[in-house]
């Protein structure tokens, strides 16, 4: 199904199950399949899931321009808005939580009851004299040059460590594949869009002013958002968050640690 955003894109949602609404905004370059041991979990449980394809991903359009943080947060915004949801419980991963974030900051949390952000962007990647915990921007630059020259390799250089497969996380060949798949039908060009804001958005005076109860999950083992850069310090910037670190847990922690995530979630929502 299609939802027309605020600027006209047309973007794919999928909407599962009655009951609260959970809506699940994915990482970037991923899409709704992400969702996979989420969405029928909590909708057998009772729930109405909800997520959908950012633009660029998936089976959305691929506009030219709409990449920026305040307009992809903005995408969220129709989509509340389309389908009249209030009571909303937020649950992003990576670029989605930052993009919950902002959304937050720009639209306030009306519609929203609870907030989680699991392996979330946040609260600032990029290093600067008042950021120095933010990872340098020369890295930053060399990881872009690749990804320009060489989008595959760039990929499959991520693949394994995105699971964190090296801490013995039982996660089979093909889902990497299948995750693969999702990250390389994503446009080239949002691709490089959406890397750009991820590490350049600075969420640091947003945080503090969410004022519904968040959840913020991280695994220790996160080579894409290393938790002392990300998890730790979100958490103590979010006023009463609930703070879960996995030991053993890479970025994908979605997939590799679905069951404990799910667990915790469903805490947290039912709480």
């Amino acid at each position: 199904m299609f939802f027309e955003s605020h600027d006209g894109t047309r973007l794919w949602y999928e909407d599962y199950g009655q009951g609260e609404p959970l809506v699940f905004v994915s990482s970037a370059m991923l899409t709704t399949d992400m969702w996979e041991y989420q969405i029928p979990y909590f909708t057998e449980r009772g729930f109405r899931c909800v997520a959908f394809d950012r633009r660029g991903h998936g089976r959305s359009d691929r506009p030219s321009s709409g990449y920026g943080i305040d307009s992809t947060s903005d995408d969220l915004a129709a989509l509340l808005d389309h389908l009249g949801l209030d009571g909303v419980t937020l649950v992003g991963h990576s670029l989605g939580g930052a993009e919950i974030a902002r959304y937050l900051a720009r639209h306030g949390s009306g519609r929203v009851r609870k907030v989680a952000f699991i392996a979330a962007m946040l609260p600032f990647m990029k290093r600067t004299e008042d950021n120095p915990e933010g990872l340098p921007e020369a890295a930053y630059e060399a990881s872009m040059a690749l990804l320009r020259t060489d989008r595959p390799r760039w990929m499959a250089q991520q693949a394994q460590v995105f699971f964190a497969t090296h801490l013995g996380n039982d996660v089979h060949p093909l889902m990497i594949d299948f995750t693969l798949q999702q990250v390389m039908s994503c446009s080239p060009y949002a691709t490089l869009q959406v890397q750009r804001e991820v590490f350049h958005t600075d969420h640091r005076a947003g945080l503090p002013e969410i004022d519904v109860p968040v959840l913020v999950v991280h695994g220790a083992a996160d080579f894409s958002a290393p938790v002392d850069v990300t998890g730790r310090r979100t958490a103590t910037l979010v006023p009463g968050a609930v703070y879960k670190e996995y030991p053993t847990a890479g970025h994908g922690l979605y997939a590799s640690h679905h069951e404990q995530l799910n667990a915790d979630l469903l805490e947290f929502v039912k709480g």
